[in-house]
């Protein structure tokens, strides 16, 4: 899969084309990524996605934007699962936030030679949010483009969008996030080396870095783990800003791995969030905390047995 950034093509290949920004990846997002597939080998043209970094929430009102569900590399991860050709990376700056629908919209048609495009059906674009579908299709007729919009995809009577993924992860619903998701809710990051707390209570934990400062969920998980080698590892993990041992209140991702004592500082981990166990809590000095870490412990491990997945 290419991956290129901004909105320019090195070549003249045409291709079916989707835009948004895909945040979580999730099944209405995955619909419309296999009609694309469809379309695209229809017309026997390549499929791409355009992705905006950061999110234009993100760049508009920053202290205000939602959690993210992936970040960049998780959801490209995901774009290559599916099979897609080429993404555009689009830097979300002043400049495109002023660029008109009409010049967003030829630079399209000019620049990366879209003779199909697929968007859904509530999608906005250009200055002021000024373009919408019957803007795209109207222009699209007179370059000759098809331009088509994806319904809704719905579960259990519920539009799947990434804000109803973040409602049910805020709410510690991961069965739901899974149903909405097609698998299981998910943070991968590089190990970064951390205050070695852990280590000194006897629960060492792999500190695993967040590219961004708001997570969608918060407690304390059991979850499985895999690593660069591909090795599967269950463990315990807590997502929170830790207020019995930090008072800056910067979210933090710990994992205590499951008889494992490997050195994985710098290693790129995976984890899957497969069950709540409990919000965090603040407790009255190390001592009760590590007590609270060995029932958690012990409650995963079970949950594991009951569960096997």
């Amino acid at each position: 899969m290419q991956i290129l950034r901004g909105l320019h093509s090195p070549d003249n290949q045409p291709v079916a084309l989707t835009i948004g920004n895909f945040d979580g990846v999730h099944l209405g997002h995955q619909a419309l990524l296999g009609q694309l597939q469809r379309a695209a080998s229809e017309r026997k043209l390549e499929t791409a996605a355009i992705v905006f970094e950061p999110h234009p929430r993100e760049f508009f009102t920053p202290h205000q934007a939602p959690a993210r569900l992936t970040n960049l590399r998780e959801k490209l991860e995901r774009f290559s699962a599916q099979g897609l050709n080429r993404v555009y990376v689009c830097r979300f700056d002043e400049k495109l936030a002023r660029t008109s629908a009409t010049d967003f919209i030829d630079a399209l048609y000019q620049k990366l030679k879209a003779k199909y495009v697929l968007i859904g059906d509530d999608f906005r674009f250009g200055n002021a949010r000024g373009g919408d579908f019957a803007l795209m299709e109207k222009m699209g007729a007179q370059q000759e483009v098809t331009v088509q919009s994806m319904n809704s995809v719905l579960q259990d009577g519920v539009r799947v969008s990434s804000t109803a993924v973040r409602m049910v992860l805020s709410e510690g619903n991961l069965r739901l996030a899974q149903r909405y998701l097609g698998r299981h809710y998910s943070i991968s990051g590089h190990v970064e080396h951390g205050e070695k707390l852990g280590r000194k209570i006897g629960y060492p934990t792999a500190n695993i870095q967040l590219k961004h400062n708001v997570p969608a969920l918060s407690g304390i998980f059991v979850v499985r783990v895999s690593i660069e080698s591909g090795e599967m590892i269950e463990g315990v993990a807590s997502l929170g800003v830790r207020p019995t041992v930090a008072s800056n209140g910067k979210p933090v991702l710990e994992v205590y791995l499951f008889d494992f004592e490997q050195e994985i500082y710098g290693k790129h981990l995976h984890v899957d969030f497969l069950h709540k166990l409990r919000d965090e809590m603040k407790f009255d000095g190390l001592e009760n905390l590590t007590k609270q870490i060995a029932l958690d412990v012990e409650q995963a491990k079970e949950w594991f047995i009951k569960n096997g997945n």
